[in-house]
Formats: structure tokens, C-alpha cells, sequence
């Protein structure tokens, strides 16, 4: 059974000024530089109108994976991931080379008094055998833990525009 996933961020800028930092492949190299991990790279951006498509690998050092993950695979975990924007919302999707682990789900912009929020919501799934919830558990730690960076990175890059 998938784990669920949830977070959200705020951010002092309009969607408009989001949304332009998405479609900006500087940003996205600056993002991946700050907090991708060792060997993260922008494969591809593609912008046309209002829809913007972002292929990406991340990676996770072993030292830095808790020892339920390390323990079914070792090594570094190298997490290719895409996301597709249409307007305010979008798609994402991630798995692990090498692992039955997936993670998708959606991202949704709304305006608030003080600029605006990114909601993310998805589900994390393990296809391990009496691990796998253990195991999603702790990508769904990393994962917010990554989710508040890549925020708090998209928050700090606005502000220098």
C-alpha cells in the first residue's frame, strides 16, 4: 500500500514570479546545483506558452540514507525525476534506478494574502515485500526534507530577481 505524501510552501512571491522561475533554466541549474546532491543534472526543459516540462536527477548519498534503505540497496540512490506545469498546477514523477520505488503526484499554486502557497500531495510506493512501508516511510522523511530546500532555494532565488 502506497504511503501518502504532503507538503506545502509558502512563498512571499505572486504565482506569476513562481511560475517565471520555473520556466527558467537558470533556476533550475542553480536549484539542482544548491540541492540535488553529488552528480544532479538538468537533462531537459521545454517551455511552450503556459506549459513547462523539467527532466532532472537527483541523488541521495549513502551516508546520508537511513539504514532501512541501505540495507535493501546499497549504494547512493540516483532519483531521475519529471515535472510537467500547465498554468498553476502539475504533475510530477520520480522513481530510484535500480529499486521498485515510485513517487508521483501533483503540485497546485493558489494566491495568498502575502504571495502565494505550492501544495504538493502524492504517494509513495516500495514494491518490497514486508519492507516496503518501512521504506517509504523514510523516503517520505528525505522527501520533505527535500521539498523544504528546493522551497526555501526557490524562495531565496526570487528574492535576488
Amino acid at each position: 500500500m502506497a504511503t501518502p505524501l504532503a507538503f506545502t510552501a509558502g512563498y512571499t512571491h505572486s504565482i506569476d514570479a513562481v511560475r517565471a522561475a520555473y520556466s527558467d533554466e537558470q533556476y533550475w541549474k542553480a536549484r539542482i546545483a544548491e540541492v540535488g546532491g553529488p552528480s544532479a543534472r538538468l537533462d531537459s526543459l521545454t517551455v511552450d506558452g503556459d506549459q513547462v516540462r523539467i527532466q532532472l536527477v537527483q541523488s541521495i548519498p549513502a551516508d546520508q540514507l537511513p539504514p532501512a534503505i541501505t540495507a535493501v540497496r546499497p549504494g547512493d540512490l540516483v532519483i531521475p525525476r519529471v515535472e510537467h506545469y500547465t498554468g498553476t498546477s502539475g504533475t510530477f514523477e520520480a522513481h530510484v534506478d535500480g529499486a521498485p520505488a515510485t513517487v508521483r503526484g501533483t503540485v497546485t499554486l493558489t494566491p495568498t494574502a502575502t504571495g502565494c502557497e505550492g501544495a504538493v500531495t502524492g504517494t509513495i510506493e516500495v514494491k518490497i515485500p514486508l519492507f516496503g512501508g518501512k521504506i517509504e516511510a523514510a523516503i517520505a522523511e528525505r522527501l520533505t526534507e527535500l521539498l523544504t530546500n528546493e522551497a526555501t532555494f526557490t524562495e531565496q532565488w526570487l528574492a535576488t530577481k
